[in-house]
């Protein structure tokens, strides 16, 4: 029975050790890009200049996209994205 109880308490301390493991998985450094208008915005809370563009549409590649879907998904039944 103490053998159990031993076992039991190392899980339990493995397990409680671990919860924190990625606290001392970091890495600082410089943001190079800090302040860059295109990356950030021009306020913290305005969305970035790169996630305003738009492109136009390709349909060709629409028609490529579908013939790898099927390819990948054929015969379940797969979601169609936008």
């Amino acid at each position: 029975m103490k053998l159990t109880n031993l076992l039991s308490l190392v899980a339990i301390l493995t397990v409680a050790t671990s919860c924190d493991y990625q606290k001392n998985n970091t890495i600082k450094q410089k943001d190079v890009r800090k302040g860059d208008e295109y990356v950030y915005g021009v306020h913290p809370d305005s969305a970035a200049v790169q996630s305003k563009l738009t492109y136009d549409a390709k349909p060709e590649l629409e028609v490529k996209a579908n013939a790898i879907r099927e390819k990948l998904f054929k015969g379940k039944a797969i979601n169609q994205g936008n």
